[in-house]
């Protein structure tokens, strides 16, 4: 009960930053947890960010279907879940549009090379998901394959979403790539950013899998 009213603080506390860091307008941007099987806490549609409040959240099941609140689910609820399906181990899900990365989306540019050796431990590769209808099954599909090997997804014509172990680890994503797209976009100015040696990557990508970064490798003889 007490994790529970925690994360209902977490949640709401992080609406608010995603407001506050310009990442969201309107009604813009959505959050969810996972709060044990097919159960999840959810921020409501039609609700402004800045303005969230922690009776506002819901609980919706692994269907999409309220459980619990007052409030509706959410349109997009179903990017959510399909993140949730492709990485069993993620644990808080965000979607938001910061401007500069989500510019890269509608642009149709890749959000590459990755110049930073810290951001390939921390985020490694962000993928850019072709632009598919709103609450499609090939979208949704997408998704999922792609959170099954990727923390951070960037959806053509529809922002960012951050999977997470936390809501901190959530949010820190979120502002690591549209960190990342700023980056970017000033080194065209320069002619471009450049890529980081190959011979460098292999040890990046070492200790991005011992700090337990990425997708979770199956034991050896799990699914067997």
């Amino acid at each position: 009960m007490r994790a529970a009213l925690n994360l209902r603080i977490e949640l709401t506390r992080a609406s608010h930053r995603l407001h506050a860091a310009g990442w969201v307008a309107n009604h813009d941007g959505n959050l969810t947890a996972r709060l044990g099987p097919g159960r999840f806490l959810a921020t409501p549609t039609a609700v402004s960010k800045g303005a969230m409040r922690e009776d506002w959240l819901i609980v919706v099941d692994a269907a999409g279907r309220l459980i619990e609140g007052r409030r509706r689910p959410f349109g997009e609820l179903d990017l959510h879940l399909a993140c949730y399906r492709g990485r069993p181990e993620a644990q808080v899900v965000c979607h938001a549009h910061p401007p500069t990365a989500t510019a890269f989306g509608v642009a149709g540019v890749d959000l590459a090379p990755i110049p930073l050796p810290e951001a390939v431990v921390s985020l490694g590769r962000v993928p850019t998901l072709p632009l598919a209808p709103p609450r499609s099954p090939e979208g949704s599909a997408a998704v999922e394959r792609a959170a099954a090997e990727h923390d951070a997804l960037l959806l053509s014509g529809n922002g960012v979403l951050t999977l997470g172990a936390d809501v901190e680890q959530a949010i820190l994503r979120m502002e690591l790539v549209e960190h990342l797209a700023r980056i970017l976009l000033a080194a065209r100015a320069l002619g471009g950013a450049r890529e980081l040696p190959g011979a460098m990557m292999p040890a990046l990508r070492a200790a991005r899998e011992k700090a337990g970064l990425g997708p979770k490798k199956p034991a050896s003889g799990e699914g067997q």
